[in-house]
Formats: C-alpha cells, structure tokens, sequence
C-alpha cells in the first residue's frame, strides 16, 4: 500500500503503524522522508520572491504609519513642555486632539497589521501548494512510502528538504 502524507493532521503513530502494518504485508522496506517546511519559507525562491513581494506592497503604508507615529509622539512632546503654560481649557483641548491621534493611529497600525497578516497567509498558502506539489513529485520519483513535513525529531538520513529545495529553486 502506497501511503502519502503530506502536511496532514493525521497523528504521525497512526500513520507509522498503518504503514509499517502494510509493509509486513506487503513484506517490503519501508521508505520515509523528512521535509522541514520552516527551511522551505526561509530558503525556497518563491517564499524570498513572495516576501519580496509583500515589502514592496507595504512599505508604503508602514512608512506613512511610522511617519504618523512620530509626528504624533513630537506632538506629545511639545504638549508635555507647553502643558504648564496652557490654560485648563487649551490643555483638555491639545489632551483631546492627542488621544483622538493616538486612537487613529492605533486603528491604522491594526488595519496595516491585519492586512499584512492576510497578504502574507495568502502568499504561503501558494508557496506551500507548490512546495506540496513538488514534494509529491520528489516523492514518487524516489518511490517514498511516507513523507513527514514537521516532526520532533528526524535522523538526518531521512531529510529530503535539500532535494525539495533544489527543485523548488530551480523552477
């Protein structure tokens, strides 16, 4: 029995014993791979491409972001050296204007980071069908049983990232 897994919720000591229970049967070796998806979206072209990608679609906004926090902060600044000089009603006035631009501030920071978040789960999500297509691929050329993506421990032997990686990258 051919036995593929890939990036599944299947607990691992069930797919171990499922396939070790068909490989008696079958009285063949068994053939496991490693594949560490951490290294594939640090490593991989198309992860660097899609990072790229994102940087250039939000430094704009992170650079008008940043610039409106430190305009709002010299505005604190300023407030804090004038505030005993100001009359009772200028000060709740200046007070009012500074929190009203902090609460935008922190409305805009958490619409950027939201967006971002979606952008960069969208990005991986095809980063990781395409890292799952050729994994498959690496897979079935080298007639592996079972392919493991994330585990707790792996002897060396087993890791297939390199080969994923090389044909990830030479697309």
């Amino acid at each position: 029995i051919r036995l593929s897994l890939v990036g599944s919720e299947m607990c691992i000591r069930e797919a171990i014993g499922l396939a070790a229970f068909s490989g008696a049967a079958s009285a063949q070796a068994l053939k496991f791979g490693f594949v560490n998806t951490d290294r594939i979206f640090r490593e991989a072209s198309p992860a660097l491409a899609a990072q790229a990608k994102l940087e250039q679609e939000f430094s704009k906004r992170e650079a008008d972001l940043n610039g409106q926090g430190a305009t709002l902060k010299a505005a604190s600044e300023k407030f804090e050296r004038e505030a005993p000089t100001l009359s009772d009603t200028q000060r709740a006035q200046r007070q009012r204007q500074l929190a009203e631009q902090d609460r935008d501030l922190q409305r805009r920071s958490r619409e950027f980071q939201e967006d971002l978040n979606t952008r960069r789960n969208e990005e991986l999500q095809q980063v990781l069908e395409r890292a799952n297509r050729v994994i498959k691929q690496v897979a079935e050329a080298e007639s592996y049983d079972l392919i493991l993506q994330d585990a707790v421990y792996v002897n060396p032997k087993n890791d297939i990232t390199d080969k994923v990686l090389k044909a990830l990258n030479g697309k």
